[in-house]
C-alpha cells in the first residue's frame, strides 16, 4: 500500500450503485459509450451537490461514494476547475480506469443519498 492517499468523491445515480455493489464496492464499472473520462470530485460538498441535484433530477435518487486512491497515482492528473473555486474535479482517461481500480486502498463507501421530493 501506498504511503500517502487521496480522498476522493463520486457522486452516482441508481444505476452505478448496483454496480459498485456488484464488484463489492471496491471498483468502478467500465465506462460506457461516449463517456472518455472517469472524473471525481475533490470535496465532498461539490459531490452532494451533484448528487441532489443532478442525479436526483434524473433518475429521483442521488448518492454521494467516498474513495481513497494512492497519491503517487493521482498526481499524475491534473484538476480541473467546474466553475465556483470548490468545483474542482480530477480526470482520469477511461482507458486507464482498472489502474485507477488498482491504486484505489480500501472499499468505496457510500456516505449520502438523496431522493425526489416528490415520492
Amino acid at each position: 500500500m501506498a504511503d500517502e492517499i487521496v480522498t476522493l468523491y463520486r457522486p452516482i445515480g441508481p444505476a452505478e450503485f448496483e454496480l459498485l455493489g456488484q464488484h463489492g464496492f471496491r471498483r468502478w464499472r467500465a465506462r460506457l459509450a461516449g463517456q472518455p473520462i472517469v472524473y471525481s470530485v475533490t470535496n465532498e460538498a461539490y459531490a452532494k451537490e451533484i448528487a441532489e441535484r443532478w442525479n436526483v433530477r434524473d433518475s429521483g435518487i442521488g448518492f454521494v461514494t467516498r474513495f481513497k486512491v494512492e497519491k503517487n497515482f493521482m498526481d499524475r492528473y491534473q484538476l480541473h476547475r467546474a466553475g465556483d473555486s470548490k468545483h474542482t474535479e480530477s480526470w482520469i482517461p477511461a482507458d486507464e480506469l482498472e489502474e485507477l481500480n488498482d491504486k484505489i486502498v480500501g472499499l468505496i463507501e457510500v456516505i449520502g443519498e438523496f431522493h425526489s421530493k416528490a415520492r
